[in-house]
């Protein structure tokens, strides 16, 4: 896991999750920053002490106050970060929900993940910083962008593709649900409902299925 760690924030709430987030995952003595400009005198630092950060957890709005700043937003900030660390992770943690800006984030600024601050940020953020050190991307599930973010995945719809994810042939399946008695369990429900969330989420088979819950955090 990461241990070097970087965050830039100014609002005292939102750092209170990422907090959370960082200690749940054991990772200890991040460094926070309430500028942008401090953020990247920190990312000089480390480089130059030969001690580099491996992940920026960024806002992308800073609210202006007396103290003047030429870095004044998060893109700004991302884009200046690449120019001295292009390898550096980034995950931006903001309540920005347009999907232009957000394209553009992933698209022309590469950055890794993108967090929607939410009810349950914590745990989204959690499931982000996992992606983001197997390399891999990670979006906020609400923030799809198009119909499948409207399906809303039930316990049981979840456990289904768990399921699946784990080996288990469907086959199999009912008598996994039978065994925890859990319900339905009979196989033309277990069939039933993998066709309905396939067809729901334009998928057509399991692995995409699988694959589609992996990459948005929902298994």
């Amino acid at each position: 896991m990461f241990t070097k760690v970087l965050i830039a924030e100014d609002y005292e709430s939102s750092n209170i999750s990422v907090q959370k987030a960082l200690e749940d995952l054991k990772i200890t003595n991040p460094k926070y920053v309430s500028y942008c400009d401090d953020a990247i005198s920190r990312i000089k630092m480390g480089i130059q002490e030969n001690n580099s950060f491996e992940l920026l957890i960024t806002d992308l709005s800073f609210e202006e106050d007396h103290r003047h700043q030429k870095i004044k937003n998060g893109q700004q900030l991302i884009d200046a970060v690449k120019e001295i660390q292009p390898d550096l992770k980034i995950i931006v943690f903001s309540v920005n929900k347009k999907q232009g800006i957000i394209d553009d984030l992933f698209n022309k600024q590469n950055i890794n993940a993108y967090v929607r601050k939410a009810r349950e940020d914590v745990k989204d953020l959690k499931k982000a910083i996992k992606s983001v050190y197997n390399n891999e991307k990670y979006i906020s599930y609400d923030l799809k962008g198009n119909k499948k973010s409207a399906f809303e995945f039930s316990e049981y719809d979840t456990l289904l593709v768990t399921l699946l994810a784990n080996g288990i042939l469907v086959k199999e399946i009912p008598n996994h649900l039978k065994e925890n008695e859990i319900k339905p369990a009979s196989m033309s429900a277990v069939e039933k409902r993998l066709k309905e969330i396939k067809e729901s989420l334009s998928i057509n088979s399991n692995e995409q299925l699988i694959a589609f819950c992996k990459d948005f955090g929902i298994i």
